[in-house]
C-alpha cells in the first residue's frame, strides 16, 4: 500500500519507519523537512502534501495539537483522492475528529481516529496501544496496519471514540504519575534511600509503566522528553474540556500542576520533570 505519513517527531517517526519495514510504501511529511529527510531511505522524504496525496491510498497523522489536525486536514480533505482512508492519531478533540469525519465523509473519503499510548518507547519497539473511533469496517480494513506499529488495537466506537479514550487514559495517567512523585518526595523527606523505596514500588502491587520508566528519570533528574509537558498539558487541557461538571479532582490537581511547569519553562521536558515542581517548591 501507498502511504504518507504527515509528522515525523519522536513519535511518527519510529512509526512511519515500522509501516515501510513493514513493505508499505511511504512518503513522509514534516513541516521540518530534514525531520522526514532523516528517517531515509525508509521512508520517501516529501516536501508538499498535496503533491503527494495523488500517490497514495492512505494517509496517516499524528502532529502536536488540534490546530495542527485542523491545519493538516484543510490540505489533506480537498486534495486526497477519492476512497482514501485517512486516520488521526494525534491526541485532539473529540469533536473535532467528529467534524474531520463528516467531512471526509463528504469529500468521498473515509476517516479514523485513532490516537495512541504507550510513549516514545512504544512507537519505537512497536508496542503501541492503539485506540480507535470510527467505522468498523474501515476499521477492519486499517487493523493490519495498526498490528505493525502497536500490541494493542482496541476498537472504541463511533467518530470521536478514539479520541475520548485517549482522554481517560491520559486521566489515568495523571493519578499515576503524581502519586509515584508524591511516594518519592516522602520517602525522600523522611530520610529513605529513594532507589530503594523505588525498588519496592516497582516490585509490588504499586507497580506501573510510569514507576518502571519515569520513576528512574525522576531520581537521576533525567528529564529528557519522550513525551513533551506541553503535549501532555495540551490533553490535560482537552480532558478538562470533557469533562463538564465531573468532579474529576485528580484531573484538575494534574493541569494546575503541569500549568505551573509550563508557566516555569519547562514545556521541553518530559512528563517527569513533575517532579521539580516538588523539589522547588512550586506547588
Amino acid at each position: 500500500m501507498n502511504i504518507l505519513f504527515i509528522g515525523t517527531g519522536v513519535m511518527g517517526g519510529p512509526m512511519a519507519k515500522h509501516l515501510s519495514k513493514a513493505g508499505h510504501k511511504v512518503y513522509a511529511y514534516n513541516r521540518t523537512f530534514k525531520k522526514a529527510q532523516a528517517l531515509e531511505p525508509n521512508v520517501i522524504a516529501v516536501k508538499s502534501i498535496t503533491e503527494t496525496l495523488p500517490l497514495v491510498d492512505m494517509v496517516f497523522s499524528i502532529v502536536g495539537y488540534p490546530s495542527d489536525v485542523e491545519e493538516v486536514y484543510e490540505q489533506v480533505i480537498p486534495y486526497a483522492k477519492e476512497n482514501t482512508i485517512l486516520v488521526d492519531m494525534t491526541t485532539s478533540s473529540p469533536s473535532l475528529a467528529k467534524t474531520l469525519y463528516s467531512k471526509a465523509k463528504n469529500n468521498h473519503l473515509f476517516m479514523l481516529d485513532a490516537p495512541v499510548t504507550g510513549g516514545d518507547l512504544g512507537a519505537i519497539n512497536a508496542t503501541l496501544s492503539i485506540m480507535v473511533g470510527g467505522d468498523f469496517y474501515i476499521y477492519e480494513q486499517v487493523k493490519p496496519l495498526f498490528d505493525v506499529m502497536g500490541k494493542t488495537v482496541t476498537y472504541m466506537g463511533n467518530a470521536g471514540s478514539g479520541m475520548t479514550a485517549k482522554l481517560c487514559n491520559q486521566t489515568a495517567i495523571a493519578g499515576n504519575i503524581l502519586g509515584i512523585t508524591e511516594a518519592l518526595i516522602l520517602a525522600k523527606e523522611k530520610g529513605l534511600n529513594i532507589q530503594a523505596m523505588l525498588d519496592v514500588i516497582v516490585g509490588g502491587s504499586a507497580s506501573s509503566w510510569q514507576a518502571q520508566y519515569n520513576g528512574k528519570k525522576m531520581i537521576e533528574h533525567d528529564y529528557k522528553p519522550g513525551f513533551f509537558i506541553k503535549h501532555y498539558l495540551k490533553d490535560l487541557k482537552l480532558a478538562m474540556e470533557e469533562k463538564g461538571s465531573l468532579p474529576l479532582h485528580v484531573l484538575e490537581t494534574a493541569t494546575k500542576t503541569y500549568q505551573i511547569l509550563l508557566d516555569h519553562g519547562m514545556e521541553e521536558n518530559g512528563t517527569q520533570a513533575v517532579i521539580e515542581a516538588y523539589l522547588k517548591g512550586w506547588i
